[in-house]
């Protein structure tokens, strides 16, 4: 199955580009993107932004899983979150999600992240 970390080594490699070059892209350091490329580590809605910049790749296919092999259960970390966050919200989420673009979905998303951040500085 695919992640996100082998999702960005493929489009970096597509592009002929170094783990160094792409660090400096992002204005991360190479073990940030090493950690990244071996699922270590994921990186963060601001970072997927300026990875997507720096690949010239939508925020999708980056985010994608391959390889699916039951898509009659859920992902477990899916499952997982709708446990946590409860049926209810859960549903709410995704019913409002699905109405908007993608843009727009990851600029809800990074407001959602400053207000979270800027509330705890």
């Amino acid at each position: 199955m695919s992640t996100i970390g082998e999702n960005i080594r493929m489009h970096r490699e597509q592009r002929n580009m170094s783990q160094q070059e792409l660090a400096m892209k992002v204005r991360v350091g190479v073990a940030t993107i090493q950690k990244y490329e071996s699922g270590e580590q994921v990186p963060d809605t601001p970072t997927i932004l300026k990875l997507c910049t720096a690949l010239d790749v939508p925020a999708s296919e980056l985010l994608e899983r391959a390889d699916v092999s039951n898509s009659s259960s859920l992902d477990p970390e899916i499952e997982y979150l709708i446990k946590e966050i409860g049926i209810k919200r859960a549903k709410l989420i995704l019913r409002k999600a699905k109405e908007f673009s993608e843009e727009d979905f990851l600029r809800v998303m990074q407001m959602l992240y400053e207000l979270k951040y800027n509330k705890e500085s």
